[in-house]
């Protein structure tokens, strides 16, 4: 039988962001320096075949630190960690080693500066997301407002409303967040934003491909986690910027063929914990599928790279 045509189009940035590739390079860097099995606090990122990956080379996910005997080494997500978790390793002398993305870390870094100056912060974010968690963590209770939606900036009481400043989870819809920032401002004239977007380059990077992809295509199928809150986003930019069929997909067997059926052009596009071996395997199934015709749509060039810690740093 005669394939049907389809055209392709596959965004560009997708996948894989600097802040994962590091995390993910520190879990292999440490399973060479110290021997399996190293323990790792939460998932390293939030991609169920990275992670699978990495246990079969003898990394072993756990959610607290409880979980972690005290001899053998330990990693601290990319998401970030309460100072508390630190801390605790500390006391029961651990060798630890953190793999929060430098972007994560900025925003706490931010948090502490504001906190130092005397002032009250507002956390634009997802309830119980384990970048949420950690930087919350970062400050005493009850320091950190968090606010989820426009409506959420009417229920807060904060200590004092002219001492106030906000700062974002790094992984949110720009537009979603841009809604809530002004919803803020508008009720607390004087709070102090960020001296930076919060909001990470990779994240925006593919929200603006997605936006650009969405007019020419009829589905969008994003590749990530469920638990993966710039995959989710994704998936949200693409319905939000008209594309009536956008699904998330961790990979390719979870494609629905029958929800596709009739269609002329398909997005792809894959969040920052998705690896590019997934983004192949999507494409070898529409390719078997379909006459396929694949166009890429670029609408940034990524160059930053993170380095790892220099424990971990292999002698030139």
């Amino acid at each position: 039988m005669t394939k049907p045509p389809l055209t392709l189009y596959l965004a560009a940035p997708r996948g894989f962001c600097a802040g994962v590739d590091r995390a993910i390079k520190i879990v292999e860097l440490a399973l060479t320096k110290w021997g399996a099995p190293v323990y790792v606090r939460h998932e390293i990122v939030h991609n169920k075949y990275v992670v699978d990956s990495l246990r079969a080379q003898g990394a072993v996910f756990v959610e607290e630190l409880d979980e972690c005997p005290d001899d053998r080494p330990v990693i601290f997500s990319a998401h970030g960690v309460p100072k508390s978790v630190p801390s605790a390793a500390q006391a029961r002398n651990m060798t630890y080693v953190d793999a929060t993305c430098p972007l994560v870390s900025k925003v706490h870094i931010e948090a502490e500066r504001h906190h130092e100056a005397g002032l009250q912060m507002v956390m634009i974010g997802h309830a119980g997301h384990p970048e949420t968690v950690g930087t919350m963590g970062q400050l005493p209770d009850g320091e950190v407002l968090l606010v989820e939606t426009i409506e959420d900036v009417a229920g807060i009481t904060p200590r004092d409303p002219a001492k106030l400043a906000f700062i974002t989870q790094t992984t949110l819809s720009v537009d979603d967040t841009a809604g809530i920032v002004a919803a803020l401002q508008a009720r607390f004239p004087s709070i102090i934003g960020p001296h930076k977007e919060d909001i990470c380059y990779a994240t925006t990077n593919r929200q603006a491909a997605v936006k650009q992809i969405a007019p020419k295509i009829d589905a969008l199928l994003v590749i990530g986690a469920p638990n993966s809150s710039n995959s989710k986003r994704l998936v949200e930019v693409g319905r939000a910027a008209g594309c009536g069929y956008a699904q998330l997909i961790q990979r390719a067997g979870d494609i629905d063929w029958r929800a596709l059926d009739g269609i002329r052009a398909v997005g792809l596009t894959a969040g920052a914990s998705a690896p590019e071996t997934l983004v192949n395997e999507v494409l070898d199934a529409f390719a078997a599928r379909y006459d396929l015709t694949t166009e890429i749509v670029e609408t940034a060039v990524e160059s930053v790279e993170f380095k790892v810690p220099r424990v971990l740093r292999i002698p030139a």
